[in-house]
């Protein structure tokens, strides 16, 4: 595969660029696995839903990919979901199962996914939480890796336009009772922020204009404000970045 070309941004952070959506797909599952390796100890990634992770999360599941990662030091984390069964088609975690996570090795313990049966949606936000908290270092940081997308409208996660959770700063993930049709549980920005390296995957022609406006430091929206305590970089195919290929 052909190395992406990386420049420069007003906004903090690295741009990636790659071919097309299945150079983006591997780039970033590349990425997954050097991270892994160069690990010592647990590897703690943070996953979104959507289409655009949804291939890496394939090709982690197979060769070369899957050869490549210590699967007994992975603990993986939901960075956000809709409040339905984990059999809905909506669920995010139904579907990195799907994917991902029924094909490789998960220990006892490394799955910590949002609660959405038996409980209200307070009671979710605060056990995810709390199973996050228990995963902090001692230098604060909570996830060595964290995947997150770009809606067309600018939200990350369910970091929503508009919405009361942009403004939690008290806790680790918050109800999203608006803004969709779907009540939703996310992390907030004090957890997306913990990180050593967050990564965010875009890809498509409709997500060109957002993420341009981000790039050149120019957008007011939730994706715009993710400040990691560590890298921050931008995958992108061709068709998202637009003139951006260098």
């Amino acid at each position: 595969m052909a190395s992406p070309t990386a420049s420069p941004m007003a906004f903090p952070g690295t741009l990636r660029v790659f071919a097309d959506a299945a150079a983006l797909a591997r780039g970033a599952a590349d990425l997954f696995c050097d991270l892994a390796q160069a690990s010592s100890g647990a590897f703690v990634v943070a996953l979104s839903g959507g289409s655009t992770p949804k291939p890496v999360y394939q090709n982690l599941a197979r060769d070369p990919w899957r050869g490549r990662v210590p699967w007994d030091r992975v603990h993986w984390v939901i960075g956000d979901e809709r409040f339905v069964p984990e059999t809905d088609p909506q669920s995010n975690l139904g579907m990195i199962r799907a994917a991902l996570l029924d094909h490789v090795s998960v220990p006892p313990g490394h799955l910590h996914a949002v609660p959405t049966v038996g409980v209200t949606p307070e009671e979710a936000a605060a056990a995810h939480a709390a199973a996050v908290e228990r995963l902090r270092r001692p230098d604060g940081v909570l996830f060595d890796l964290n995947l997150l997308g770009l809606g067309e409208d600018g939200h990350t996660a369910s970091l929503l336009p508009g919405e009361p959770v942009l403004g939690v700063r008290d806790r680790l993930a918050a109800t999203v009772p608006h803004g969709r049709d779907t009540i939703r549980i996310t992390l907030t920005y004090p957890a997306l922020d913990a990180s050593r390296v967050a990564a965010f995957l875009v890809s498509g022609a409709g997500k060109n204009a957002m993420l341009g406006r981000i790039l050149d430091g120019g957008a007011d929206v939730p994706a715009a404000a993710v400040r990691p305590a560590g890298e921050l970089i931008w995958l992108a195919d061709r068709a998202a970045a637009g003139s951006r290929v260098g």
